[in-house]
């Protein structure tokens, strides 16, 4: 059993690293300019990156390499997202690098979790389900729900619940949901385990995760 452990968290870990790069390693990005440059994103993530809008996800600390991703992904179409259709044109790889250094070095903020889905969403989080073949969040998102920035493996711990949840059932629909989660599906993989109860569960776990 321990030896099943480890190969799952190794595939899970080199996997993530395989998928995780966007642009090129010569950038050196900065901080202060994406500031400058992040002021559009602000209307629906906020200035800071922490949205008030529970569709929209808190960017604030997330990781730069994990940021730079998904700003890659969803210019190239990887990843569709309909709210950002056309925002990413005009921008270069320094552009997306920098935008994603000034959020990662932001501090983001903590919501609450439902107390009536706390049992439930913490067992799934720090346990996964054995039953099913799904392993605990905390191996690729860490206990405290602060992911692993360097191999790309985002930050979850304060994440809006709603946006959480649209993610997880995305990533489980079989066709026209998300996929850029690499070749090794592994986001796809826990989600089509996941029902609708544990989805709500875990997503209102990290919510109120700090």
């Amino acid at each position: 059993m321990n030896k099943l452990i480890v190969s799952l968290l190794l595939t899970l870990g080199i996997s993530g690293v395989a998928h995780a790069a966007g642009g090129s390693a010569s950038i050196v990005a900065d901080a202060k300019a994406g500031q400058a440059k992040a002021a559009v994103c602000g209307a629906c993530h906020g200035p800071d990156g922490n949205s008030m809008a529970p569709n929209f996800p808190k960017l604030a600390g997330q990781g730069e390499r994990y940021l730079n991703k998904q700003l890659h992904d969803i210019k190239s179409g990887k990843r569709t997202v309909l709210e950002m259709t056309g925002l990413l044109n005009n921008l270069s790889d320094q552009d997306l690098a920098d935008i994603s250094a000034y959020f990662a070095s932001q501090k983001g903020s903590v919501g609450a979790a439902d107390p009536k889905l706390v049992a439930r969403g913490e067992a799934l989080f720090r346990g996964g389900n054995l039953e099913k073949g799904l392993p605990a969040c905390t191996g690729c998102h860490a206990p405290d729900g602060k992911g692993n920035a360097p191999a790309g493996f985002p930050h979850l711990g304060g994440q809006h619940a709603q946006y959480i949840t649209k993610q997880l059932t995305d990533f489980r629909k079989e066709e026209g949901g998300r996929a850029n989660d690499g070749d090794a599906m592994t986001m796809r993989t826990i989600a089509r385990k996941l029902s609708d109860e544990d989805i709500a569960a875990v997503a209102s776990y990290i919510q109120g995760l700090h």
